[in-house]
């Protein structure tokens, strides 16, 4: 397993959030397009203020703790109307995709989530991700629904902890 940090995101770290949201490689699955500009900024906004109101809950910033090294990101979400349940999700630069990383950040965030009020995680994946599926299966995730979402093919996946 491979040994991260995660440090919360704040207003400084904009460039490290762009990175991911930017790379077509890294959106493909999750929007189908690069996030331009503007619209990464207002979303940033909307991350920031979300980290501002959780302690525990957020978007991380991930490092490699051996090279220290950005990596990606990764978060767990409370669903404000549904108290006991929360969405874990995580995003990677493509040079970290297929060594481990994913696995290691799913299975730290729901050590994460087990800290809080939480009974039910969430994912939210693209049917084709094969990658991600597997990582959250083997995290004993189970497939609730495949449907459209926002205009996108998505599967929803949860786990009780």
């Amino acid at each position: 397993m491979h040994q991260l940090n995660y440090k919360k995101f704040e207003a400084k770290d904009f460039n490290d959030y762009f990175r991911l949201v930017s790379n077509e490689q890294v959106m493909a699955q999750i929007t189908e397009r690069a996030i331009p500009l503007e619209e990464a900024q207002a979303d940033y906004e909307k991350l920031l203020e979300r980290n501002g109101q959780h302690e525990l809950y957020g978007s991380y910033k991930v490092y490699d703790s051996s090279s220290g090294e950005y990596i990606g990101l990764g978060h767990v979400t409370l669903n404000e109307d549904r108290i006991e349940e929360a969405e874990i999700g995580y995003m990677l630069l493509p040079a970290y995709w297929g060594k481990g990383y994913g696995s290691t950040i799913a299975e730290q965030l729901i050590e994460l989530a087990k800290q809080t009020e939480v009974k039910i995680l969430k994912a939210i994946i693209d049917p084709g991700n094969i990658p991600s599926r597997k990582i959250l299966i083997k995290q004993r995730f189970t497939s609730e629904k495949v449907c459209e979402m926002d205009g996108l093919p998505g599967e929803i996946l949860s786990r009780f902890i």
